[in-house]
């Protein structure tokens, strides 16, 4: 075997034993999302611990399904959490959730009979209020195929062990996280707007960090509505916050002259897309030395958490 060969093939040997376990991490997000972060959040554990100070609010501003900072939140690294998203169909399931009517919208997903009839009735009828749109788009978010909603996408037709549409469909799981969310609802606040307007917004604020996973600069436009953002733009702004952040970006050669251009620190880090191939996606920030350190994949109040709830990871 050449060395060229023994290389890839200890690279990939390596990157396969620090591919993280999405199996092992909470599900909290009731959304399953494109893009979504799950496998990401021990790094983010890590991060977070590594902070001389805490802390006191979390947000993301890009926030799509929110795992990373439900997580957050939930496992008590901030006491308050801000999530930002621009899109009004999801944004509609976020200010539901997180108002009176987040216990409906959870009894209405466990009494809903999924059928390929009742779900063209439900996407093919005109939302008419915040909430109708909410129980529209978990429905969409939850037939089509890989959670992609944005224009175009299909429906799951075989889906998980030929369930076809009601193979992500688990709607006592979706009401278990609903309902976490709604009883913590006093310390999540949601706003519609542009992401970069928000952390331009609360730049000079010490007592927050940003998680920014924003459209990526490939897959972007296939995955999302609103796909289209100043990525240069974002980086001069990010570069400029008091308060520590972390961004997630696609491992691209032009993402990583931007890192360089604003003087940010990079690190690869591997994951598994949805077909199972194990890819690298790059963390962005001011010192990521933290990531480079062995990752402390789960602690013991956290197994037992596991242990005691169970973790539906869909």
């Amino acid at each position: 075997m050449g060395l060229r060969n023994l290389a890839f093939l200890v690279t990939s040997i390596s990157m396969k034993l620090r591919v993280i376990n999405v199996a092992s991490v909470p599900h909290r997000s009731p959304f399953r999302y494109p893009g979504g972060k799950t496998w990401l959040v021990p790094y983010v554990r890590q991060w977070m611990r590594s902070l001389e100070c805490r802390p006191f609010e979390f947000s993301e501003p890009f926030a799509g399904g929110g795992i990373v900072g439900l997580s957050v939140l939930f496992e008590g690294l901030a006491q308050k959490l801000t999530l930002v998203e621009i899109d009004e169909n999801v944004a509609s399931v976020w200010r539901t959730i997180l108002s009176i009517q987040g216990e409906r919208l959870a009894s209405e997903i466990t009494s809903f009979q999924l059928s390929a009839e009742s779900v063209r009735a439900c996407l093919s009828s005109k939302s008419t209020n915040q909430f109708d749109r909410a129980f529209q788009t978990i429905i969409r978010n939850r037939v089509q195929r890989g959670g992609i909603m944005a224009p175009g996408a299909g429906l799951v037709k075989q889906g998980e062990n030929g369930r076809g549409l009601a193979s992500r469909w688990y709607p006592k799981t979706l009401e278990r996280r609903i309902l976490a969310i709604f009883e913590d609802r006093h310390r999540i606040r949601f706003e519609q707007q542009d992401g970069i307007q928000f952390i331009r917004r609360n730049a000079k604020r010490n007592d927050i960090a940003f998680f920014i996973d924003p459209p990526y600069t490939v897959a972007g436009r296939r995955l999302y509505f609103h796909s289209g953002i100043d990525h240069q733009d974002l980086f001069r702004v990010v570069s400029s916050v008091k308060g520590d952040f972390l961004m997630t970006y696609d491992n691209a050669e032009p993402v990583r002259e931007l890192a360089a251009r604003f003087s940010l620190d990079t690190h690869a880090v591997p994951m598994k897309n949805t077909h199972h191939a194990i890819m690298s996606e790059l963390l962005i920030g001011r010192d990521l030395s933290w990531a480079r350190k062995p990752l402390q994949l789960c602690d013991y109040s956290l197994f037992k958490h596991l242990q005691a709830n169970g973790n539906a990871s869909r």
